[in-house]
């Protein structure tokens, strides 16, 4: 008779159908997966949390093909009140159930994440993490670049060069300084005070002279008489 062989499968079936229950009823459709912190300057391929970062994503892994995802990262105690939330947004997972945000920088603080997704039955999967740039710095805005610096020699010195130009362009040519007194043998005329001494005592001198040859011939003349 078969029946015993057949009773012994029947129950090996139950056996094996009881074994893979509670596996499925751990895991319902929907609530697979997990979502990671993840630092931007880490590899791609290191699927690891990372509680501390600066610039990050959110990453994750092993939830159903194509589920759409909401999240929000809002600030917690003992940088934030909790209520405020500081970032948001919306992804569809691939087919593979996998995700990956845009790139995310805050100011230095203490954050949740909360990741929802369609199909969820249970609660919605938490990340408890810090932004935490490295000396202090905060993460630069979205759209904002670092300031230009000064390219050499583009600054302004403050002393003038002899010869420089007018404000106009126009070369500016050094003005000749005045002489401080006219050099001899110019062309201005002398003034009488000006000419030599020496003619005139001469002329006197011949005046003189004849005066007083003139006085003696009268005496001659007079005594012979």
């Amino acid at each position: 008779m078969r029946t015993p062989q057949v009773l012994g499968a029947a129950a090996a079936a139950a056996v094996g159908i009881l074994a893979f229950a509670p596996a499925a009823l751990a895991t319902p459709p929907g609530d697979n997966g997990t979502v990671k912190i993840h630092d931007a300057t880490t590899d791609e391929e290191l699927p690891r949390n990372e509680p501390h970062v600066c610039t990050f994503y959110l990453q994750s892994f092993g939830f159903d093909a194509g589920q759409e995802v909401s999240w929000t990262i809002t600030e917690v105690p003992p940088t934030g009140s909790g209520d405020t939330v500081a970032e948001s947004g919306a992804l569809v997972l691939d087919g593979e159930g996998q995700g990956r945000s845009d790139d995310l920088a805050l100011p230095p603080g203490h954050y949740r994440l909360t990741w929802q997704f369609e199909g969820e039955n249970g609660a919605a999967k938490h990340k408890v993490f810090w932004s935490d740039c490295a000396d202090g710095e905060e993460p630069p805005a979205e759209g904002e670049e670092p300031p230009a610096e000064d390219a050499p020699g583009d600054e302004e010195t403050g002393g003038e060069e002899a010869g420089g130009t007018t404000p106009d362009g126009e070369a500016e040519e050094p003005v000749a300084e005045e002489t401080a007194a006219a050099e001899p043998g110019g062309d201005l005329a002398e003034t009488g005070a000006g000419l030599p001494a020496t003619p005139m005592v001469a002329g006197a001198a011949v005046l003189l002279a004849a005066g007083g040859y003139l006085v003696v011939r009268r005496r001659q003349a007079a005594s012979r008489r």
